[in-house]
Formats: C-alpha cells, structure tokens, sequence
C-alpha cells in the first residue's frame, strides 16, 4: 500500500482536542482553538479554568506517528489531582468528570 503524505504540515506533537456540548439546539461540537492550544498542559489548564462549557470527550492524535485515541479518562485523572490540590471542581467539569473520573479520588477538605 502506498502511504500518503500528511496533509498536516508540522504537527510532530501529540495534538488534543475536546468535544463540548452547547446544550439545546446547539448540540456538541469540536471546539475550535488556535495551534498552540493544543498541547496537553494548555488544554488542561483551560479546562480548570472553564473555557468549555460543558466538556464531553477529549481527544489526543499524533498525525507524524499515525494515531488517536480517546484521553479523557487520562484527562479526567490529571483534573480530579489538580482539583483535589486547589480544594475546588469547577461547575463546568462536574459532568466530566463524573463520566470519566475515578470514584475513588477526593477532594482535600479545608
């Protein structure tokens, strides 16, 4: 079989993504985002900060090697650690994480 070059020029990083549902009529969508938003770090850090609304799925693709795969439970573990440290879940990552969080995780009390 004859490969084909990737029409995603310069994407040799692992690449996440978040399906965020609007609600209503509005429904779920791939929420666009700049380039160098699409790192691990930085999609976590908007998450705590609640620049999804309502976060369903999260994705993770490396086109140079060839994969996907569903990371929300790895992103969901990484958030519930964070929350647990500042003593808060932010209301938009309740849902989330209720789905593709541990049970076992608590929060520290103050």
């Amino acid at each position: 079989m004859r490969s084909s070059p990737s029409i995603v020029p310069g994407s040799d990083r692992d690449i996440y993504l978040v399906l965020d549902d609007f609600g209503g009529h509005l429904g779920r969508a791939w929420t666009e985002t700049d380039e160098e938003h699409t790192d691990r770090e930085t999609l976590v850090r908007h998450l705590l900060e609640g620049q999804y609304s309502n976060p369903v799925r999260v994705v993770s693709f490396n086109t140079s090697e060839g994969w996907s795969r569903d990371a929300s439970e790895e992103i969901a573990d990484e958030l519930q650690q964070r929350c647990a440290a500042r003593g808060d879940v932010p209301p938009s990552l309740e849902a989330f994480l209720d789905a593709h969080g541990r049970p076992d995780v608590q929060l520290i009390l103050l």
